[in-house]
């Protein structure tokens, strides 16, 4: 199956087979991230600006480095040293951005459908590594990268998404890959932060925590978004924590095999205690380094390159 999208904005729009052939392709490129020059050619000459316009630190790296990986030529700069601090327009910056030849952009934003209007606008790819509340696609694809890693065949699994659902454009994302993939997702948390409105996603929402937890093969974990709240949606940090807070205690509900997830950053003793963060069931790390793989995937995909040469380019 050729490859034929030239942006990545949402994984809304992606078929199941698209999803499977990220997956597939980042595959390729993890084995070549453990040899001892983890470097292919596959971007010899082209230049990827990452323009960050929200904060980031996993994302950000994450890209620069799988830019790097690819061989490409990488600007990254964000909000305080860009000329939108000037009252420069986002259709602006990125149009004299193009006009000095570059190849692709890679957009983080605070409003959402900003990645969607800059891939009407220019000629060259756009990644959305992650608008408003929207999307956030490489994080879906990393994350469900990391379930299949350790599950295969995710039809069935019992996947639980807890915390601030309302804002997150993680849950999202995952929700449209997860669905797509065949799994029973489950939406955890104070009714204010996940509305009865996410049902028509085709996923259960829950205000019983034992019982959403009850066997799931997966448990992810998000942060409260204060920074996109405009008014407080529950009584206090320390009364979230008390209801729906992971411990040691509602972690034993948990299916014996499962996996702990959190795509960061993490509010260590609010969302989730310590000691299973950096315990044996968490996989957070590993999400980490799954996200390399996943986004110079995404990046060679939307590039142009074919999966079907990926064995000649790697050799």
């Amino acid at each position: 199956m050729s490859w034929n999208r030239q942006h990545l904005i949402t994984l809304e729009e992606l078929s199941l087979a698209e999803i499977e052939q990220i997956h597939n392709t980042a595959a390729v490129f993890k084995g070549v991230l453990t040899r001892k020059g983890p470097k292919v050619p596959a971007l010899v000459g082209k230049t990827v600006v990452n323009l960050f316009l929200e904060p980031s630190t996993r994302t950000r790296t994450g890209f620069d480095m799988a830019a790097k990986r690819l061989s490409a030529d990488v600007i990254s700069f964000d909000a305080a040293s860009s000329s939108t601090t000037k009252g420069e327009t986002l259709r602006d910056t990125a149009e004299n951005i193009q006009a000095l030849n570059v190849d692709m952009i890679v957009i983080r934003h605070a409003a959402a459908g900003a990645a969607h209007y800059l891939s009407k606008i220019l000629r060259i790819p756009v990644v959305n590594a992650g608008d408003g509340a929207h999307e956030h696609p490489t994080q879906g694809l990393l994350d469900t990268f990391t379930m299949k890693e350790h599950f295969g065949d995710m039809r069935g699994r019992k996947v639980v998404i807890l915390g601030d659902i309302l804002f997150s454009r993680v849950a999202r994302s995952n929700i449209h890959a997860l669905t797509k993939m065949g799994a029973a997702v489950t939406l955890v948390g104070p009714s204010t932060l996940v509305p009865q409105h996410f049902t028509a996603m085709d996923v259960t929402v829950s205000y019983d925590l034992k019982s959403a937890l009850a066997d799931a093969e997966v448990v992810m974990l998000l942060r409260i978004q204060h920074e996109r709240q405009n008014s407080s949606l529950f009584p206090s940090l320390g009364e979230y924590t008390g209801m729906f807070g992971l411990n040691k205690t509602r972690a034993s509900w948990l299916n014996p095999k499962a996996i702990i997830m959190h795509p960061g950053p993490i509010n260590r003793g609010v969302e989730i205690d310590s000691d299973l963060t950096d315990g044996p069931h968490s996989v957070i790390l590993e999400q980490v380094t799954n996200g390399l793989a996943v986004r110079m995937a995404v990046l060679y995909l939307c590039s142009g390159g074919q999966p079907e040469k990926l064995n000649t380019l790697i050799a």
